[in-house]
């Protein structure tokens, strides 16, 4: 059970920096902005469902050696839910409305909040190398 609990939170991890720092990125210099933008915002809700599904699922196996990692993986999920149903439609109306302002402050926060994620999931993978 200890390496279901060690994978599940590595796909958590590798699965958002991939996401965050590979795909985005990706779609955003080989396509043009009118296509990427849309993809991107098809992209995100599913995005927001594996982070959701697999923190969760992680910290339901984590709990068993280490309750600490287990709350981060928890509160992982649970942060998510309003990222994926109040801060994205936000910064979709935000776009949508041409508020460039509020669309740089809102996207700025569902970077900062993804950061802390892989951060979190980062120092549970840490803690549970070094107690495996």
């Amino acid at each position: 059970m200890f390496e279901i609990a060690l994978l599940a939170t590595a796909l958590l991890f590798g699965g958002s920096v991939l996401y965050s720092f590979g795909f985005a990125a990706f779609v955003f210099t080989a396509l043009p902005a009118e296509t990427a933008g849309p993809l991107i915002r098809r992209a995100f809700p599913h995005f927001y469902l594996f982070v959701i599904a697999s923190a969760a699922l992680a910290a339901v196996f984590v709990a068993a050696y280490d309750g600490l990692s287990a709350a981060i993986l928890a509160a992982i999920a649970l942060t998510t839910v309003p990222s994926r149903q109040i801060l994205m439609p936000a910064i979709n109306n935000a776009t949508d409305q041409g508020e460039k302002s509020r669309f740089k402050r809102l996207h700025s926060l569902s970077v900062l909040i993804t950061l802390a994620h892989i951060a979190g999931a980062a120092v549970v993978l840490i803690r549970l190398a070094n107690n495996g």
